[in-house]
């Protein structure tokens, strides 16, 4: 529970119809399962104590009382169990039946809730057996104790308060408003639903996005426990095919027709943060809800859940071809927008040889075509100077040519050491004037042929070198258009990827290769016998952890001390946990250091979620101090 992790779960216990006794004993197996896997929040299907199936028998009065003298020994049994667990059976109330909820912690029967959307339609018949519940609470007797009955109940954990759970049941998901609206509104953080829904050739991608989806639109954890094959019965089949989902994502999934216990490690703090970034999201008051405490330990929760280390980064080849070119093209219609209004005839760029340069070119070429321009009218400048391989001028050129641009070279080794003599720097004192001097000798000559050629300089910088600050002030940080400013370095190599395999030039393709395969420099110190020197991963550190780094700090709000821990599971077998830490705290420097580079940033596409210009994703003051930052990782 540490961080803001719980532990849930969702079972379909094989249950025989009618049979409550040993439906309760496969319940507390189930429950027993759980425990070892430190399952904090435990759901078990609808009607699950009797089963769904039983038909008139509903009507039975004795199928009635022993389902509730099995509730009360159930809750008995679990004194000790560490969970807040859901079950399902009919009760009777005023006279009438509802299909209801019931609701343990530590053998107390916290609360029934019954269920508001009866179905009675096609295989479904609730209407003739259950009475629609109300919001309105009402409090029922329970074992000679007094307990609240009605939709409208909250269940409160007292060691982790954000963590608010309530229940619906089946239909109530399958309608157009269901009770879980209000319930998110108001301010659970985790819904559960205990369900029976029978299996119908394509009914399991239906009923997935919908889970899906409502843990989005709600920004929710959201745990679906359905019947399982011991209900299949007469005409129907039932698959157990549980869910987890938080926030639009599925932590878990059953294998249906197995009656498989499924596992989530939900992030109940993630889900307060991305409410609070949501204007749209109302005030949650608790308004018009009874609400409930539960207890359970708070102990370190191991997780289980996948952490993509590559976030930015498509994970199936399928995926891959859809977004890859989606990126690049919306990249590419940013700057076709841009060159129409300006009706400039012609685009400038830096081409050194590397990834971002690359990656530039080849959306300059896409907007071209979009527009129906020439490529010719594609400048592309090499600008050779001290720390200039031949490996990446060979590729500058190579590239150009392939696609069709037109190639310009301009050395600038005697304009640099011309500027070294006019503010008196010694050429072998290789510092920081050292490199920016030609950074910024560089950004001049592409500004100076930009307005000979009535064009546009593009700027080929990304996202990850404007988190880090990895840029020359009005130097290579400086253009008109920047294409690459919401590109993370993982996608940009990603993207360079996905054209070589599918662009159906031989010689294009074995180019952009040797790119990628090409160490990531800024080539502004010199080689060593012909080889780069100058590593920027050796600086500042792996761009996948950086990429990482950012993503979950800033899109997901994690705190630096669960930053390190989900970067530690994630990165496990990869890196040292002693160097993430090392390099996590050299992203928070730099991130708070340079945000004045990223306070004047120029235009460019936003292409995914996280994005850092001052006019969108990050309005950060430039005189932010990291100290609260470093300090909580220093305490590791």
């Amino acid at each position: 529970m540490k961080d803001g992790f719980i532990k849930v779960a969702a079972g379909s216990p094989k249950l025989k119809v009618a049979d409550c006794i040993y439906n309760r004993e496969e319940i507390l197996k189930g429950i027993r399962e759980m425990e070892m896997h430190q399952a904090k929040i435990m759901v078990f299907p609808e009607l699950c104590i009797t089963g769904y199936t039983c038909g008139d028998l509903f009507w039975q009065e004795q199928l009635l009382k022993v389902a509730k003298e099995q509730l009360i020994v159930l809750a008995e049994e679990t004194v000790h169990t560490d969970a807040l667990i859901f079950v399902g059976l009919p009760w009777e109330q005023s006279g009438k039946l509802y299909n209801v909820a019931a609701v343990l912690n530590h053998g107390e029967i916290l609360g029934i809730i019954p269920k508001k959307c009866l179905p009675t339609y096609a295989e479904f018949y609730e209407g003739r057996h259950f009475t629609p519940g109300d919001e309105d609470i009402i409090f029922t007797e329970v074992n000679g104790k007094s307990v609240p009955f009605g939709i409208n109940q909250f269940f409160a954990c007292e060691e982790m308060p954000r963590l608010l759970v309530a229940a619906e049941i089946c239909e109530d998901l399958w309608v157009p408003n269901p009770p879980s609206v209000r319930h998110c509104m108001e301010g659970a953080t985790v819904v559960v639903n205990l369900s029976a829904s029978d299996e119908v050739t394509g009914k399991s991608l239906y009923r997935k996005s919908l889970v899906q989806n409502q843990s989005a639109r709600l920004i929710c954890g959201y745990i679906y426990a359905t019947a399982g094959d011991g209900e299949s019965t007469t005409d129907l089949v039932f698959g157990g095919h549980n869910l987890i989902a938080e926030n639009g994502t599925v932590l878990s999934e059953a294998k249906r027709f197995v009656n498989q216990t499924i596992y989530g490690d939900l992030d109940v703090s993630r889900i307060i943060s991305e409410r609070r970034k949501m204007t749209t999201f109302g005030p949650q008051t608790r308004k018009g809800y009874q609400v409930t405490s539960f207890s359970v330990k708070e102990e370190d929760t191991k997780l289980e859940r996948y952490f993509d280390p590559k976030p930015f980064v498509p994970s199936s080849k399928e995926d891959r071809d859809r977004r890859c070119d989606e990126i690049l093209m919306i990249q590419a219609m940013g700057l076709k927008k841009r060159l129409e209004h300006t009706k400039c005839k012609s685009a400038v760029i830096g081409i050194s040889g590397g990834l971002d340069s690359t990656l530039a070119l080849l959306v300059i070429a896409r907007a071209f075509d979009l527009l129906g321009l020439p490529r010719e009218q594609i400048l592309s400048v090499t600008m050779p100077c001290f720390g200039t391989t031949d490996r990446t001028y060979t590729n500058a050129c190579t590239l150009t040519n392939r696609l069709g641009a037109t190639l310009k070279e301009v050395d600038i080794k005697e304009a640099v050491r011309v500027h070294f003599k006019d503010i008196d720097h010694d050429e072998n004192v290789h510092d920081v004037t050292y490199e920016n001097s030609q950074a910024r000798e560089r950004t001049q000559i592409l500004m100076d042929l930009a307005n000979q050629s009535n064009g546009m300089v593009i700027g080929t910088g990304d996202l990850s070198e404007l988190a880090l600050g990895w840029a020359t002030y009005n130097g290579d940080h400086m253009s008109m258009y920047a294409v690459n400013a919401s590109i993370p370095k993982t996608l940009v190599r990603h993207l360079v990827r996905y054209y070589a395999d599918t662009c159906g030039d031989e010689q294009l393709e074995k180019v952009l290769l040797d790119v990628l395969d090409t160490p990531v420099s800024p080539e502004l110190l010199p080689p060593e016998n012909g080889v780069i020197s100058q590593k920027t991963e050796d600086l500042v550190g792996p761009y996948e952890l950086h990429d990482f780094f950012l993503y979950y700090m800033q899109r997901a709000g994690f705190a630096p001390k669960k930053l390190y821990r989900v970067a530690c599971h994630a990165f496990a077998g990869t890196y040292e946990n002693d160097e993430i830490l090392k390099w996590l705290k050299t992203f928070y420097w730099r991130y708070f250091a340079q945000q004045f580079k990223r306070s004047c940033l120029p235009d460019g596409p936003k292409v995914g979620s996280v994005a850092v210009s001052p006019r969108g994703d990050l309005r950060m003051p430039s005189d932010a101090c990291v100290r609260i930052w470093r300090e909580e990782l220093d305490a590791l």
